[in-house]
């Protein structure tokens, strides 16, 4: 598996990896799936983490270590959206928005996560570049995948949150194609977060605990 991390072009004086494109190009088109209900995002986006795993695994302990995070949530998800029997007419799982208690809880496992992470890395060097930004996106992903499998429609925030510090952080690292693709995630983030947030409008929304009936 060597030719994964061989050279497949170079882009605008960019050296572009094989692994960084095949995994990369999966893990938008699980976006693009993602943005359609499809189940098959799940199977997808296991793949994607399982290139990279093979690429990185044996000299970037701490990226192969992710991707094998990325896979379990992904399993999570290809469970989470079998079992949901809250689908509209088209077979797929209806969006909503999450409860206040949902979002406090999200955003209080990305503080936490993030410092808990980038400690790691910290105290590790060889598992990180850069600690901090890295944390971030590592647990950003897995909130987003989290949110998503849960079928809200803050995920989509989430990937944006991503992406704000994922662009540069891969084109300073080398991963100039995982930047341009971040650029593209932009894109489809705004066009999907559009349609899951019209689509969750037609949905009945979750009952906030002690609200009157």
């Amino acid at each position: 598996m060597n030719w994964l991390n061989s050279q497949a072009f170079v882009m605008f004086g960019q050296h572009i990896i094989w692994s960084d494109m095949i995994g990369n190009i999966l893990g938008l088109i699980t976006l693009a799936l993602g943005w359609r209900r499809s189940l098959l995002t799940w199977p997808v986006q296991f793949l994607s983490g399982l290139v990279l795993f093979i690429a990185f695994y044996g000299h970037l302990a701490g990226s192969a270590g992710k991707q094998v995070v990325v896979m379990v949530v992904a399993l999570y998800g290809w469970w989470r959206w079998n079992r949901d029997k809250d689908r509209s007419a088209d077979g797929h799982i209806n969006p909503r928005f999450a409860t206040w208690r949902e979002r406090g809880a999200m955003i209080a496992a990305a503080a936490a996560g993030t410092v808990a992470v980038a400690l790691l890395f910290k105290a590790y060097p060889s598992l990180s570049w850069d600690p901090w930004p890295d944390a971030y996106i590592f647990v950003g992903t897995v909130v987003a995948m989290y949110a998503q499998a849960r079928g809200m429609v803050e995920f989509w925030i989430a990937w944006l949150l991503v992406d704000v510090v994922g662009v540069p952080l891969n084109f300073a690292n080398g991963y100039a194609f995982s930047g341009f693709v971040y650029v593209i995630y932009g894109a489809l983030v705004l066009w999907g977060m559009r349609d899951w947030w019209l689509r969750s409008r037609k949905t009945p929304q979750p009952v906030l605990e002690g609200a009157p009936a």
